[in-house]
């Protein structure tokens, strides 16, 4: 009975323990940005499933997931209460559904990992499941029901070597594998049972993805197209909860325009997502136009967020307007689940009633836009959330010399989420090889370069402007070529290679057993 109760105690521990690695993961990114703690906690989780059945290995992978998602996007709750109308029992609700589901998602790549690594023979075919497993499964959420791509393992590395040597070249995701190859290695290393030989090999393996990674990371994959544009980002601090008052727009009108008479000297100025809080239509013949004048006799392209009514559908849109010597609008393309649209409101039109979102029913825009222009070249844009996803924002490369971002992550307060966000831009910066300007209503605004470095950026929460001469670029990432197709690949011919012995073995036995 003893070694029983003993074998029990020990397994719940390591289920808790399971759980308490998942919370310490989100301080791997910003803004404390502990890189290597991301590759600690994800080993010691490899190391788990690795001596656990199927079953244990998903039950210790939801743990984590319930630990790296309750704490690293708990964010959701203030967007929810303070500024969606959710009560607090409704908005924790909401919030422990979200979190349990995404929760799933390593939970399925515990199990894989286990059914499909009982069997393997061999270090690196160990590594290469688990890699996979965690990679496939990340893809899969960051799609799923649009996709959430927040706390994916790549970001958490774009301050390091990985980041900027496999960014570049496969993406956020090829981030991820090198760095989910480098803690499955180290998993393999601290085995119960294992060889000496096989705990070399996998040291082995991780230095040479280190290594890979440091030797890429000086390879510069762009180079300048021209002289440099100086460009001004406003951060006008609009309180969310004034934002959409009739009463307030003539204010927040004046600050902005305030805001750009002191950078008249920039060829270019940026407004956040929905500074202008009316129609375009409804601003275009008295504001815009005496903007739109002012801004000619500078010589200045402005890009201002503002909501865009089609009068001849009804719809309407969460657009960037240029307002400049071309003229042009770019509607955003995917939509903000439950913030922006409502996905099968047949199944959640329950959340519809509990939250009082402004402006949630944006239609989505076209998905083959042509580029704005702007402060004399090409640029691709992205609306908010859009910039989280690495195949959508490589949309308008490598025509487009810049990059540029405009949000609003005033919904989220003063949590982690606005520094997440920015490190998910950074991540697109190196993915591009382009600088990219990001201008928000309340932070991070910022201007980064195509390593991912911040050259300027504001403070959270107040009115604020950044102002930076940056080069436009030309020239193509491997990663813009090919999107996520190249590690698509990765990941098949790694299952491929991992998978088919097994598949043979269980073959054979089929065979024998059948006689």
């Amino acid at each position: 009975m003893a070694p029983a109760l003993s074998t029990r105690y020990s397994r719940v521990l390591l289920d808790l323990l399971a759980a308490a690695a998942g919370a310490l993961f989100p301080f791997a990114f910003a803004p404390c940005g502990i890189g290597p703690l991301a590759i600690g906690c994800a080993a010691f989780l490899f190391f788990l499933w690795r001596h656990s059945s199927p079953r244990r290995a998903a039950l210790r992978g939801f743990l984590f997931g319930l630990g790296q998602f309750g704490t690293g996007v708990s964010w959701v709750y203030t967007s929810m209460h303070d500024f969606g109308g959710a009560g607090v029992v409704e908005g924790m609700g909401l919030t422990a559904l979200l979190v349990a589901y995404l929760a799933l998602y390593p939970a399925l790549a515990g199990y894989w990992t286990s059914l499909w690594g009982r069997e393997i023979r061999g270090p690196l075919r160990s590594i290469g499941v688990a890699a996979t497993a965690w990679v496939a499964a990340d893809w899969l959420r960051g799609w799923l029901l649009t996709g959430f791509p927040w706390l994916q393992l790549g970001y958490s590395q774009v301050d390091t070597a990985l980041g900027l040597g496999f960014a570049p070249l496969a993406g956020v995701y090829g981030v991820g594998f090198a760095t989910a190859s480098i803690a499955a290695s180290l998993s393999v290393a601290a085995s119960i049972g294992g060889s000496r030989r096989d705990r070399l090999v996998a040291l082995i393996a991780a230095s040479v993805v280190v290594l890979a990674g440091s030797a890429m990371a000086g390879i510069r994959w762009t180079e300048s197209a021209g002289e440099p544009i100086r460009a001004a980002l406003l951060q006008g601090n609009i309180g969310q909860a004034q934002k959409w008052l009739p009463e307030t727009r003539q204010a927040t009108l004046r600050r902005y325009r305030e805001l750009t008479r002191r950078h008249w000297g920039s060829k270019l100025v940026v407004w956040p997502e929905t500074a202008v809080p009316a129609f375009y239509h409804q601003v275009q013949d008295g504001f815009l136009r005496e903007l739109a004048d002012e801004a000619a006799g500078h010589r200045t392209d402005l890009l201002i967020g503002m909501p865009v009514l089609d009068h001849d559908s009804g719809r309407y849109y969460n657009a960037l307007v240029v307002v400049g010597a071309e003229p042009a609008m770019y509607y955003k393309r995917h939509m903000v689940p439950f913030g922006e649209y409502l996905p099968f409101r047949h199944v959640f039109g329950f959340v519809a009633e509990l939250l009082q979102i402004p402006m949630a029913n944006f239609e989505r825009g076209n998905e083959r836009q042509g580029l704005l222009h702007a402060g004399g070249y090409p640029l691709a844009a992205s609306i908010c959330y859009e910039d989280g996803f690495g195949h959508e924002s490589r949309m308008g490369l490598p025509e487009a010399a810049y990059v540029v971002n405009v949000t609003n992550d005033a919904w989220f307060g003063r949590s982690p989420e606005p520094h997440q966000h920015l490190q998910m831009a950074r991540m697109r910066a190196l993915e591009a090889g382009r600088y990219l300007l990001r201008a928000t209503n309340t932070g991070v605004t910022a201007i980064l370069s195509p390593r991912g470095e911040v050259i300027a950026q504001a403070p959270l929460f107040e009115e604020a402007a950044v102002s930076a001469s940056i080069y436009p670029m030309r020239g193509a990432t491997p990663y813009v070529v090919l999107g996520d197709w190249s590690m698509a690949g990765v990941l098949l011919l790694t299952g491929v290679a991992v998978g088919y012995p097994q598949w043979e073995r269980m073959r054979r036995r089929a065979v024998l057993e059948t006689g």
